[in-house]
This record gives structure tokens, sequence and C-alpha cells, in this order.
């Protein structure tokens, strides 16, 4: 399977931050924080990546994975 880009692995780790802190006990500004999640969903739901690979669904499961270890190593 090819690399996802990086821009979308950035996107998808800013999604994962954003979703932690909304589900962060009382989280401040929860519309910007709603809104951000918006935002980076739509980003993430369009990506023209998507139109190039044989498997969607493998391909998003990869992207998961990847943006979660792109986290881990800058939380290191």
């Amino acid at each position: 399977m090819r690399q996802s880009p990086d821009d979308l692995v950035q996107t998808q780790a800013a999604w994962n931050a954003t979703y932690q802190a909304l589900a962060a006990p009382r989280p401040r500004d929860t519309t910007a924080l709603r809104c951000r999640l918006l935002l980076l969903s739509v980003r993430l739901w369009w990506h023209p990546y998507w139109e190039t690979v044989p498997s969607v669904p493998a391909a998003r499961s990869e992207l998961r994975h990847l943006a979660r270890a792109h986290g881990a190593v800058r939380a290191a």
C-alpha cells in the first residue's frame, strides 16, 4: 500500500488531538474545538488521496495508525 501523504497524516494527528481535547473532562472552549473537529473531518474526508488508493477502508485504517505513531513521536 502507498504511504499516506504527510499533510494527511498531520491532519489526522490534529484531528486525534482535537478529539482528545474535546473528550477530556471539562474541556475549555468546546465550540472552538467542535468547529476545529468539523473542519479537520472535512479535510480528511475530501482529501484527493482517497481517489488514488484501491482500498479506501484499508488506507484510512493505515492513516489512523500512522497518525497515532506520529502523535506518540511528538509527545516523546
